[in-house]
């Protein structure tokens, strides 16, 4: 099986946004030389927990930090720009480091209604637009068009010698039939929503048409992940997720703590519930017991790739998690 890696460049208690990148360049790093597949970045705004809000400048820096490991977004959200831009950056990043640049695009906010209205004043939020952006953004990308359309006379440049990967990505199981029509891969967002993703991913297989691009559909699974051979690490790691997850529900956003701050909480009994609910969502514990849930969710999903989303509060620990899971996974760059 595959691993990979989707980051949000979080920003801990008492560190800052360039803290967070350096963390987020360093853990791609490490992701490379153990053998990960692909390294996403997030795109987030107006909030002051994730630094990450340009997937497509970070992935260059990134980019430039690696050799082998594929770089992307996950995801660009569309609706907020024109779909010749998006076909510029990533045309450029493909330009740059050919063979290695994924574009994930999605249609959510990453982040609040107010703040998609102020990064594009025009979006409607309306899914019959976000189908006409798919389509000119797979023109601009494959050089083909109508010749009565816009393309016809206006070209996304420069021209690479080869198309970055296109995927979409969906927390609802909506967009997989627009993957499949548009023969692009697929990423569902189990850390987001745990329910309803297999049978999405199935749609998207049953309707798959191939494309220029993508001949075979590919699909992969998120999930919140963390993994110690300490068991108090484990502990502190699940409350402290908990916690977040409460947190984004009630308030509408979160805020920087640590366990310190959060290990005398006492829930509600329906706070309890959405803690178990939750859960769903991710998987914590040894290294053995992360890899079996893996496996199982690889399997709930018929993938062979699944990206690990890792917010561990300590940064050390989160290196060490992804390390652990490249020992007990075997993968290629562990003892080279």
């Amino acid at each position: 099986m595959q691993l990979s890696v989707l980051d949000q460049s979080p920003i801990r208690k008492g560190s800052n946004a360039r803290e967070a990148l350096q963390e987020t360049v360093a853990l791609a790093k490490l992701a490379d030389e153990l053998g990960y597949t692909r390294f996403w970045v997030a795109e987030h705004h107006n909030t002051t927990v994730l630094a990450g809000t340009t997937p497509e400048i970070l992935i260059a820096h990134l980019a430039g930090q690696t050799s082998t490991i594929r770089l992307g977004s996950g995801g660009v959200m569309l609706p907020h720009y024109s779909a010749l831009k998006v076909a510029e950056n990533f045309r450029m990043l493909e330009a740059l480091f050919p063979g290695r640049i994924d574009l994930g695009v999605g249609r959510a906010p990453g982040g609040d209604r107010l703040t998609a209205g102020v990064l594009n004043p025009t979006n409607t939020f309306s899914e019959q637009d976000f189908v006409q952006q798919l389509f000119d953004l797979q023109n601009y990308l494959n050089d083909r068009y109508d010749p009565a359309s816009v393309q016809a006379r206006v070209r996304a440049m420069p021209v690479p010698p080869s198309v970055p990967a296109q995927w979409i990505l969906s927390s609802s199981g909506h967009s997989a039939v627009l993957a499949a029509h548009f023969g692009m891969g697929f990423s569902f967002a189990h850390f987001i929503n745990p329910n309803g993703g297999s049978e999405a991913v199935q749609h998207y297989r049953e309707r798959f048409q191939a494309s220029e691009n993508l001949e075979q559909p590919q699909a992969n699974v998120a999930v919140f992940v963390f993994c110690s051979e300490d068991p108090g690490q484990v502990q502190r790691q699940q409350a402290l997720t908990d916690h977040r997850f409460l947190q984004l529900e009630t308030r509408g956003r979160i805020t920087s703590f640590d366990y310190d701050d959060i290990k005398a909480a006492d829930y509600s009994p329906g706070e309890e519930a959405r803690i178990q609910y939750n859960r769903r969502r991710m998987i914590m514990g040894s290294p053995e017991e992360v890899k079996s849930g893996l496996l199982a969710l690889a399997d709930q999903y018929a993938v062979e790739e699944v990206l690990l989303v890792n917010v561990a509060a300590d940064f050390e620990e989160r290196l060490e998690s992804y390390r652990l899971l490249a020992g007990v996974f075997e993968l290629k760059g562990v003892g080279v």
